[in-house]
């Protein structure tokens, strides 16, 4: 058995940013354990958009202290060879009449009372900075100049390479099998590889965060949902100039960035295929949803309707009722501090996320409240409820 201060369950970008927050607060023993391998899980799946426009003001607050990180990543890290792949084209959002103009009117409100720059455009100005859509529904466009997106294994990567710096042990290859307890105070994990002990656990798990209530008896609210991301290839290029688009005027509530030349990525921002358990194997994508998918891409980008299929992947979701995560400690325990549920929000969140959960997890009150987002709100009837309805905007 070996002893450590703080153990991290999962090696996504999510425990690579503890870690690595960790060592930069001044813990010295400190051990991260991954099932596979570093980043190798939800995280190289991820879509990577990177914005502040969220309709719950708490995440906007995450967010935009996370951007300030991706943009001064290497500096950051201290480590001028960390790369996160940063492309900061901007984020454009549209809204027709209907019921997504006032939640979308409020959240532009709200990123600007944060002190984010956010700008309202009309038609001929939207089609300038994306000249290959067709706006002519859109009642309200924002844009938020900073904004873009980022290559999320590359940022694991580099936070895991920091945190090692920072004298972090990472083992990967290793299945945590059961959280050990002894009178309400965590003392440790047991593995496939035996036994590490710490006084202070930290589970950033993802989709197998279901373990914690199996291992606690704690309710752990978080189901895993499969969605599908398309890449097009079209006629006309999709440059890496050219903003991330959010469509909240289409079925599945597209979302779209350049994939590079003249391919453009594209994924519904809607609720996805439950699955019975945690599994971020790939999964099938039919030809109905590449149909209904491309239908919706062509209505708003008509040279597209000529597009073909590049290539086509799945990535999983940790979903939680209100679609927003469950961050800090859990009732009953001493020593355990989670961080799950976030719904397709891990990415964007992850510096200041890995920040707030070292900061608990150390005894030191962290800088963004870890209240809003604690597991008693949903017993309580204090949802984080995004105003755009069930879905990865929030």
């Amino acid at each position: 058995m070996q002893t450590y201060d703080v153990i991290v369950i999962g090696a996504g970008v999510i425990g690579a940013s503890v870690a690595y927050h960790l060592a930069r607060l001044g813990a010295k023993r400190v051990l991260v354990l991954d099932r596979t391998q570093i980043g190798a899980g939800t995280t190289s799946q991820s879509s990577g958009i990177l914005r502040t426009h969220y309709s719950v003001r708490e995440n906007v607050a995450m967010a935009q202290d996370s951007w300030k990180v991706f943009t001064d990543f290497s500096n950051y890290l201290g480590d001028e060879d960390a790369a996160s792949g940063l492309v900061k084209c901007g984020y454009l959002i549209a809204a027709p009449d209907g019921p997504k103009l006032k939640p979308l009117a409020a959240a532009l409100d709200g990123q600007r009372q944060q002190g984010i720059e956010v700008r309202l455009l009309d038609r001929q100005q939207a089609e300038t900075l994306l000249p290959i859509a067709d706006l002519h529904d859109a009642a309200l466009i924002g844009y938020e100049p900073e904004a873009g997106f980022a290559d999320a294994y590359l940022v694991a990567t580099s936070f895991a390479r920091a945190a090692r710096r920072g004298g972090v042990r990472i083992i990967e290859g290793v299945e945590v099998q059961q959280l050990l307890i002894e009178q309400g105070q965590v003392i440790g994990v047991a593995t496939d590889q035996g036994r590490f002990l710490a006084g202070t656990v930290i589970s950033t798990q993802n989709i197998w965060a279901t373990q914690i209530e199996q291992w606690t008896g704690i309710t752990t609210p978080v189901v895993s949902e499969r969605h599908t991301v398309l890449a097009l290839e079209g006629p006309q290029p999709y440059t890496f100039a050219m903003p991330v688009f959010k469509d909240l005027g289409s079925e599945g509530m597209l979302y779209f960035r350049s994939y590079g030349g003249t391919q453009m990525l594209v994924s519904e921002g809607t609720a996805g295929e439950v699955l019975a358990g945690p599994d971020n194997e790939q999964g099938d994508v039919s030809l109905d949803t590449v149909a209904s998918v491309g239908a919706q891409a062509a209505e708003r980008f008509p040279s597209f309707e000529t597009a073909g299929l590049a290539s086509s992947w799945t990535g999983v979701y940790d979903v939680t009722p209100d679609w927003n995560p469950v961050l800090g400690r859990l009732p009953g325990i001493s020593g355990l501090v989670v961080g799950y549920g976030f719904s397709g929000h891990g990415f964007k969140l992850s510096p200041a996320v890995g920040r707030v959960l070292a900061q608990e997890a150390l005894g030191i009150t962290p800088d963004i409240s870890l209240a809003p987002y604690a597991l008693e709100r949903f017993a309580a009837g204090r949802p984080l409820i995004g105003q755009y309805g069930v879905g990865a905007v929030s």
